[in-house]
């Protein structure tokens, strides 16, 4: 009997163990294990890809003033033809329009390696593309990679926009007519995947994008780390230089990044319009964590939409913001069905001018014909250990486009200087614990 207890102690006491082991593992809002892939950061190893291009031993040369497209694409096709590679750009400048590589084909930037965008539109190719939400005929990007799984950028060196002329011309475009799109003045990105897994971008800065930054589309397994990627405010804003953009993108990582940029720092993306969520090209962004980065200037640390169906399971923790405009941003298109749930914030501190901002997003609204506005749902948010000096802790409207639902504000230290209240009546069940505003405490009620 004595024995017979002894066994059913143990088992229990190995239950409890194996229950605490479960419970304590990392998880996503929504209660799922975050598995291990997220914690396992290698670096890229170049000799472990193939063999090595470097493209001074091609024919092209260390010209900053000599367009060299054909010559470095001519490099990616013979690494291609051959089974792969890694094409290297070497210590120096080098002027391209828009690359394309191919499977097994990877980019290395050396230590004080620039490969620069040209500042000539027609130097990008119009090709299928990804843009604000919708697949259309587009400009390229300045470094293009489709259907790569495995794909890798890396390296020391800097991915140069070369921006500045493209700016010029967006807000002369926008003085003569406020009413053009951020597409109409033609301009490209430096970076685009698509349709790819397991792709790591690593070291790298990119810098004076003349359109978005970064753009992922339909990439699962994604890891950003490392990254600086910076455009300016001043003198001449960098219109629509997000640094980040994932859209319909599943199991992604952004660590250790720098970003500063005159828009969004991240957008989550997937999809615009009244049956968005019926086309097959768009999709939701899911299982996405953004951990030990510095936010500049931006005007958004972290934002979902304004072309997005459905963002879940975002982890945005162990974050500082300088001079954010809002540190978490839901823009609610009343064009397009929407859906934001299972976001937690964590661990953040700093400044921005807003804490959390959600307001009706208007920008090229177009219900194409039908007649009813489409409701929007933000709901199970949290926002957790956060300590923060702000302008407007509560940006938030509230409207008939949209339920709020699900929020809570735990353990939050924030310093308000110009509007410190919280609408509670704005969110349905709302939580606040531990919650302190200019030193004093907000009460639940």
């Amino acid at each position: 009997m004595r024995r017979n207890k002894i066994v059913i102690l143990s088992w229990v006491f190995l239950f409890v163990c194996f229950r605490e082991r479960i419970f304590a593992q990392d998880r996503f809002p929504d209660g799922s294990v975050i598995t291990p892939w997220f914690k396992q950061i290698e670096p890229t190893r170049i000799g472990n890809l193939g063999k090595v291009y470097r493209i001074t031993d091609f024919a092209v040369v260390q010209d900053s003033t000599i367009l060299q497209t054909e010559k470095i694409q001519a490099v990616i096709d013979k690494a291609y033809q051959a089974g792969g590679g890694v094409i290297v750009i070497p210590r120096g400048t080098f002027l391209s329009g828009s690359l394309f590589f191919k499977p097994h084909t990877h980019l290395h930037l050396e230590e004080g390696a620039t490969l620069k965008g040209s500042d000539d539109i027609a130097d990008f190719s119009l090709r299928t593309t990804r843009m604000e939400g919708q697949t259309l005929t587009y400009f390229s990007a300045l470094v293009n990679a489709d259907r790569v799984d495995g794909f890798t950028v890396s390296g020391k060196g800097t991915l140069d926009g070369n921006g500045l002329r493209y700016w010029k011309a967006f807000w002369l475009r926008r003085t003569f007519n406020p009413k053009c799109t951020n597409m109409d003045e033609m301009r490209p990105r430096i970076l685009y995947v698509s349709n790819s897994k397991d792709v790591q971008v690593s070291g790298i800065h990119m810098k004076n994008s003349p359109f978005w930054t970064s753009h992922y589309y339909k990439v699962e397994n994604l890891k950003l780390l490392d990254l600086r990627i910076t455009a300016p405010e001043k003198p001449v804003k960098a219109p629509s230089s997000d640094a980040i953009d994932l859209d319909v993108c599943k199991n992604v990582l952004i660590k250790n990044c720098y970003l500063s940029v005159n828009d969004d720092a991240i957008a989550l993306k997937g999809g615009k319009g009244p049956q968005a969520d019926k086309d097959p090209n768009n999709g939701e962004n899911a299982n996405i964590i953004i951990e030990d980065c510095a936010f500049g200037f931006c005007h958004s640390a972290l934002t979902c939409g304004s072309e997005s169906i459905h963002s879940y399971n975002i982890i945005f923790r162990n974050n500082t913001l300088d001079k954010a405009k809002k540190m978490l941003q839901l823009k609610m298109r009343p064009d397009t069905p929407q859906e934001y749930e299972h976001i937690l914030i964590e661990n953040v501190t700093g400044n921005a001018k807003s804490l959390l901002f959600v307001k009706p997003w208007t920008q090229f609204f177009d219900l194409k014909g039908e007649k009813d506005i489409k409701l929007s749902y933000a709901r199970n948010i949290t926002l957790r250990h956060v300590t923060l000096d702000c302008d407007i802790l509560f940006d938030v409207n509230k409207s008939d486009q949209y339920r709020l639902s699900n929020f809570t504000f735990d353990n939050l230290t924030v310093n308000a200087s110009k509007q410190s209240d919280i609408r509670q009546t704005y969110i349905t069940n709302f939580r606040l614990n531990n919650v302190r505003v200019n030193g004093k405490p907000v009460l639940q009620k």
